[in-house]
């Protein structure tokens, strides 16, 4: 049995699998993920799991060198997109149209929904390297 890091078997081969430049996508529960895509659903009830806990349970594996937001997040959801830019302070972050942020779902290695209902929570996490 896993002592310790990310349970989850499909999201830890994911991470485990990441290299340089490769996406990963966090999102909410109303995102539409692409037909095609590998779809980690985590999503239990509304709200649960929160994406912010997803997200940083992902960091504590994952090294993240860049991160891509929608321009609706810090419009609609100015705290959520205040979270973010304050969590991933020192990482370059790169803000795009929704419909740019739901081109980036369908080259990424996986998309992990989460329970949130808070709207434009989504976030693509771009791998960096360890050396």
């Amino acid at each position: 049995m896993k002592k310790c890091g990310i349970m989850h078997r499909e999201l830890s081969a994911v991470i485990a699998g990441m290299g340089h430049g490769d996406k990963l996508m966090v999102c909410g529960s109303a995102f539409p993920i692409p037909p095609g895509a590998i779809r980690i659903e985590l999503a239990l009830e509304p709200g649960l799991p929160a994406f912010m806990d997803v997200v940083r349970i992902i960091c504590k594996e994952l090294l993240v060198e860049r991160i891509i937001i929608a321009e609706e997040t810090r419009e609609t959801s100015p705290h959520r997109f205040k979270e973010l830019v304050s969590y991933f302070e020192g990482v370059n972050i790169q803000i795009v149209p929704q419909s740019s942020l739901k081109e980036h779902a369908i080259t990424a290695k996986a998309c992990v929904r989460t329970g949130e209902c808070t709207p434009f929570s989504n976030v693509v996490l771009v791998s960096g390297v360890i050396f």
